[in-house]
């Protein structure tokens, strides 16, 4: 399957292990490719961010400060900016980080990852086009709709039907 990837694709998984490695997690998850599709430059990171959806707006949603929600957190009056001020001030900077085990090796794909990746292809086979490129990466995300990339993508405002249909109004990849 990995030689019909276009070239923003493989940069796609490429990216999606990187963003997997950085938060320290042991399999690349449905989330790692939705971070990963947003921060390319390909049709998919396109429709996101005309339809709203930054990188950085899915990252602050992504769960990073240990999946605490910080309006329930500021809604009891605790601030999660400045709690980490405080720790980067008095143990350093990134004191509250998750330190990440850095291996060389590959990371395997979860279930989801691997679903989504089967379900771009069928995408891709749909619409009729030789390669799969980020668009049908999204597509994908788009059908899982009980993925954590799925939800996440509803958490940063992303509008499936909006996105699902300029992602098909494109040309042929």
């Amino acid at each position: 399957m990995f030689e019909r990837f276009a070239a923003d694709a493989r940069a796609t998984v490429t990216e999606a292990q990187v963003r997997a490695r950085d938060l320290g997690a042991e399999r690349i998850d449905g989330t790692h490719l939705l971070l990963a599709i947003a921060a390319g430059t390909g049709p998919a990171a396109t429709a996101l961010t005309d339809g709203g959806v930054t990188p950085e707006r899915l990252a602050a949603r992504c769960g990073g400060a240990d999946h605490l929600d910080g309006d329930a957190l500021a809604a009891i009056g605790i601030d999660l900016d400045r709690i980490r001020a405080q720790a980067d001030h008095t143990f350093g900077t990134g004191a509250l980080d998750r330190a990440g085990r850095r291996s060389p090796r590959h990371l395997p794909f979860d279930r989801e990852a691997k679903k989504t990746l089967e379900i771009a292809l069928r995408e891709a086979i749909r619409l009729g086009d030789r390669a799969i490129d980020s668009g049908h990466l999204l597509l994908a995300v788009l059908r899982l709709k009980d993925g954590a990339a799925h939800d996440l993508l509803l958490r940063a405002g992303g509008d499936p039907a909006q996105l699902r249909a300029a992602l098909e109004a494109r040309p042929a990849a």
